[in-house]
């Protein structure tokens, strides 16, 4: 029997509760590791979430039935996604890193640009050309980050650097996906493409966090003997890096691309709020204004990309 509208709506309320709570949880708990907590190893944890994503993703597959297998049908396609990975794990990556540097609230601020970035990389790579008044709304979107910027208490210039780098590698791998994964033959949803990407970061960051962060492991096990709660930090948090994922795609099933694009903006919104009351760090008034007016330029943006559509 199909469900009843109500419980269907509940069902779907309580889909996108759950995936603002892993959104904004795994973000407040990677800035209270990395800075708070002073776990500074940002390629651990991004190992560590990558580990997690692998184990899950292939447990919501091959044992849950989330979604169906989708095979690898090339070697063409296997370098795609690796492609794919590398672009990822950066950003993910630059995203930790930053957050070591920066509070939460100037992170998201930085981080709603992404639009920008996807129409920059959209014309260079595929000459995608959208509507004047498509590219009209991404001023907002940068001037708001600029008086943003500028009005920021806590200021880093190498974590400014570090999150528009992220945000940018973000829109990239948007842009690349399109491209290299075009084919019919080719596309994969999101549960499957991260099942074969998680454990390619993985092996792409490992030597990296050897090589930059070689003594982790040890500083870690000191810790957990001090502190055993480190360890259900990082398992936590891991297991929540997925849960993203997985709620971002269950919410996109669900309701449409467009809803979790202005869900999306609204969560941005809350996650700032929210970081704000827990860290304390300090807000000036043109800061607030400046990340106003990039959220208020995105939602044009997004109305813009709809009804040119």
């Amino acid at each position: 029997m199909a469900p009843e509208p109500a419980n269907g709506m509940l069902f779907t309320i309580g889909l996108v509760a759950t995936w603002y709570s892993c959104n904004i949880g795994v973000l407040l708990l990677n800035k209270y590791l990395l800075s708070n907590y002073g776990f500074s190893y940002p390629m651990f944890l991004t190992m560590c979430h990558m580990t997690a994503c692998s184990l899950l993703s292939y447990a919501s597959v091959a044992w849950l039935k989330v979604v169906p297998l989708q095979a690898v049908r090339s070697r063409v396609q296997f370098l795609k996604i690796a492609t794919l990975s590398l672009v990822f794990c950066f950003s993910v990556v630059g995203g930790n890193i930053s957050l070591k540097f920066l509070p939460v609230s100037f992170n998201q601020a930085v981080g709603a640009t992404t639009p920008f970035f996807t129409a920059v990389f959209a014309y260079l790579m595929t000459r995608k050309r959208e509507g004047w008044i498509t590219y009209l709304t991404l001023v907002p979107v940068v001037t708001g980050v600029i008086i943003a910027s500028g009005g920021e208490p806590s200021f880093h210039l190498f974590g400014f650097i570090m999150c528009i780098s992220a945000t940018a590698a973000r829109a990239l791998k948007t842009v690349l996906q399109g491209i290299l994964l075009s084919s019919e033959g080719e596309k994969l949803n999101s549960i499957n493409l991260l099942l074969y990407m998680a454990p390619m970061a993985v092996i792409f960051l490992l030597p990296a966090t050897i090589f930059m962060e070689g003594d982790v492991l040890a500083i870690t096990v000191a810790l957990a003997r001090e502190d055993k709660k480190i360890l259900w930090y990082l398992l936590f948090n891991s297991s929540m890096a997925y849960f993203v994922n997985l709620t971002n795609f269950l919410v996109t099933k669900h309701t449409s691309a467009l809803t979790l694009q202005v869900l999306g903006n609204a969560k941005g919104a809350v996650a700032v709020v929210i970081s704000i009351l827990i860290f304390r760090n300090p807000v000036s008034l043109t800061g607030m204004l400046g990340y106003a007016l990039t959220v208020f330029g995105v939602v044009l943006y997004s109305e813009s990309k709809k009804r040119s559509k």
